[in-house]
């Protein structure tokens, strides 16, 4: 379920074979006439509880300039549905590239969901980049939780969380969810936490290695974020 746009670059050298013209507007037209187009659904149900007392981070990434990958790295956690139940997709994604770096589905709330997907995700990189990385979240008891931020100190990652009331702190990351859940139908009734595990899988998959992003160029996620190793082993 992807969006005209992106759906257009993808098709537009087979379009260009065809023996009548169709541009992105006549693609349009032709999708708004097959009820083929997409349509936009919020949020409903919120995964934050930031009635907590523990100790709130300053947003670090207000006034930044997010210039490279591995700068900054945003998480964040949702619902997701089986005949059994709700189940928990807690992501770590670069901020950057909109990589989506660590994952897991978990079967409740607590803080062991977005530790293990944190754990997953710094696996992979360096010590010298922990140091000069921020770790940007929402005000959640998750992210506060006394593990969570241990776990960042340790690494040498400096901590920074979102505004008061303020969603739009991290937006790319409710985009990557809002993509993941509406192109990648991951908003459906699952039939239980293994199929979900599975789809979880293919879907982050797909949103780094296949979807273009009007944001980077039309490029995917997975190729903007590989450009950081090509940069340093020139």
């Amino acid at each position: 379920m992807m969006g005209v746009k992106k759906l257009y670059h993808l098709l537009s050298e087979d379009l260009q074979k065809l023996p009548y013209k169709i541009g992105r507007d006549a693609l349009f037209k032709l999708l708004r006439c097959h009820s083929l187009l997409i349509t936009r659904q919020k949020r409903s149900f919120s995964t934050t509880d930031s009635t907590h007392t523990q100790k709130i981070f300053p947003n670090l990434i207000k006034d930044t300039l997010i210039l490279r990958p591995g700068q900054v790295l945003i998480s964040d956690i949702t619902y997701l549905r089986s005949m059994e139940g709700f189940c928990y997709l807690s992501l770590i994604s670069d901020l950057y590239s909109r990589k989506v770096l660590g994952y897991i589905v978990s079967t409740d709330l607590s803080a062991n969901g977005p530790l293990l997907a944190l754990k997953n995700c710094l696996y992979s990189i360096s010590k010298e980049e922990k140091k000069i990385m921020i770790h940007h979240s929402d005000r959640g008891i998750q992210y506060a939780s006394y593990r969570y931020t241990e776990e960042l100190k340790k690494h040498g990652i400096k901590i920074s969380m979102s505004g008061k009331g303020n969603p739009y702190d991290n937006a790319i990351m409710e985009r990557t969810i809002g993509i993941l859940k509406q192109e990648y139908l991951l908003d459906q009734v699952f039939p239980d936490i293994n199929s979900i595990r599975k789809y979880v899988k293919e879907a982050v998959n797909l949103f780094n290695n296949e979807r273009p992003h009007l944001s980077l160029s039309y490029k995917t996620p997975n190729q903007v974020y590989d450009e950081k190793g090509k940069e340093k082993a020139a």
